[in-house]
């Protein structure tokens, strides 16, 4: 470190958390080197936010894993409606719902997965397949409907691909908004008998779902552990609890830890 920085006193503390503490200064002012590592990750987030979904090559990587895939957009024509207008997001274009309604079982499904770009399509398109993988060799009990994957879409737009479909369950597995520290953040959120209108305070939510964040392994268990739960209480959000969910000191994770979410409240992180 030059002799010109003066160092922080919690410069041991760096190496248990991503945050941007005990970085030092200058004078007044951050050191160079903060400086622009703070610049360059702002920058990340903001391109994170605007990055096309290759939708079309992760429904080929699904249907390569032994997935079959359905394609819908939402009511946004583009990325730039998307970010100004929430409310279009959150509901399908003619095209996609008619696609769904011809898609519909009678007997319906026990449990429909959305794959959604959110605010961050990097996000679905690293941690959405290796997620599901592991959910899929975890949930055997469970009639499992098609991978929607859906282009500009917000939380509430998996609520109109549930009802349409006849899905019991509803998981969307969604890029949550670009931080600092993480531009490619994966959320999931799970509601009970989805149809148009259902609020937050009926999901529950998991979030950071990253290889530096909440490991896939431990997401996938707390996903099956809800959907098992909500099965039971035919509900999800405020007044489903994990029930024996795993200690948040017992997860498998790094050493820098997960910022990980209470999957009894969900907040539309997927929203500007």
């Amino acid at each position: 470190m030059s002799k010109d920085i003066v160092a922080d006193p919690w410069q041991g503390l760096r190496a248990l958390t991503p945050a941007r503490i005990a970085l030092g200064r200058t004078g007044a002012s951050l050191p160079t080197r903060a400086l622009l590592e703070f610049d360059a990750a702002q920058a990340a987030a903001r391109d994170a936010a605007r990055a096309p979904f290759a939708a079309r090559a992760l429904m080929e990587q699904f249907q390569g894993a032994g997935w079959e895939t359905l394609l819908v957009q939402s009511a946004a024509t583009d990325r730039e409606q998307y970010l100004r207008r929430p409310d279009l997001g959150r509901r399908l274009d003619a095209r996609s719902a008619g696609l769904l309604d011809q898609a519909h079982r009678p007997q319906g499904y026990d449990l429909v997965f959305v794959v959604a770009d959110g605010l961050s399509a990097q996000a679905p398109t690293r941690h959405a397949l290796p997620l599901l993988q592991q959910v899929r060799t975890q949930l055997t009990d469970a009639q499992l409907g098609p991978i929607v994957v859906a282009e500009r879409a917000r939380v509430a737009l998996a609520d109109e691909i549930g009802a349409r479909l006849g899905a019991r369950q509803i998981a969307i597995l969604i890029g949550e908004r670009p931080g600092l520290s993480a531009p490619d953040s994966l959320g999931i959120y799970l509601t009970y008998a989805p149809q148009v209108g259902r609020t937050d305070a009926q999901r529950n939510f998991i979030s950071n779902i990253r290889p530096d964040g909440l490991c896939y392994e431990w997401a996938a268990q707390r996903l099956v552990r809800l959907v098992h739960a909500a099965r039971r209480l035919g509900c999800t959000g405020v007044a489903l609890k994990e029930e024996g969910a795993v200690g948040l000191a017992d997860a498998p994770r790094r050493a820098t830890g997960p910022a990980i979410s209470s999957p009894r409240q969900a907040t539309d992180t997927s929203a500007p």
